[in-house]
């Protein structure tokens, strides 16, 4: 694939070896001079330009590419260039790095973003996921499709243990998409068992809290006070 990736900082020359590594083309694109550290990544092709420019995104053969990474310190560059490489090229895949949370309700389909990458909310998911049994744990989202990935480990009073995952009445629109077990993913069949302490990895559509709560109910107990909300509200 081809890969245009606008921020050559760390996070972005991180990136750029990365992909380079697994057989792609890079190009990297960034306007400050400090930044244009080519021996660093040596098989990338270096652009010294702002990405904002749609004329430098064109030179930079935007129209080819089939992935845009906007991966700048910056949320309103990354917003611009990820909306003019949607727009403008028509880049099939558009990939956009949030420093601030607090712009991450801007960063959706409206503004050319198919994927959104944060990395204090990975930081903060991975730590819950590592700590977490019995609670869904979001990964990441989907931005272009409003679907997200969750984690959940079951704990050993779950009602699934001992069921083929085939026999599992999951809502509508959700995908159980792999089994973590002893440090390795399983290929998935209706007929795994499912064990205390596997790892699920879940899409769910992130249309309201009620899906959440369904698959919650399938694969955990609820905790006492959850039981005693439900008879006080009968």
């Amino acid at each position: 694939m081809r890969i245009v990736i606008a921020g050559a900082g760390s996070v972005g020359r991180t990136v750029a070896l990365e992909l380079i590594d697994r057989g792609h083309e890079v190009t990297l694109i960034d306007n400050a001079p400090d930044q244009i550290r080519v021996a660093s990544v040596a098989d990338a092709d270096w652009v010294l330009a702002d990405a904002c420019s749609p004329d430098v995104l064109r030179e930079s053969g935007l129209e080819q590419a089939d992935v845009l990474v906007a991966a700048t310190g910056d949320d309103k560059a990354n917003l611009v260039i990820s909306l003019l490489a949607k727009t403008e090229f028509a880049v099939p895949r558009v990939v956009a790095r949030l420093n601030n949370p607090k712009n991450e309700w801007l960063f959706d389909g409206a503004w050319g973003v198919d994927v959104l990458v944060s990395t204090p909310k990975i930081m903060t998911a991975l730590v819950e996921e590592a700590i977490s049994v019995g609670s869904l744990v979001r990964l990441f989202t989907f931005t272009a499709a409003n679907v997200a990935m969750y984690a959940l480990v079951l704990p050993e009073n779950s009602p699934t243990i001992g069921k083929r995952v085939g026999d599992i009445d999951f809502p509508q629109h959700v995908v159980l998409s792999a089994i973590l077990r002893n440090d390795y993913p399983l290929s998935l069949g209706s007929d795994d068992v499912l064990e205390a302490g596997d790892e699920l990895l879940l899409l769910l559509p992130e249309t309201g809290q009620e899906v959440r709560e369904h698959v919650m109910s399938l694969l955990t107990v609820p905790s006492l006070s959850d039981s005693e909300d439900s008879s006080e509200s009968e």
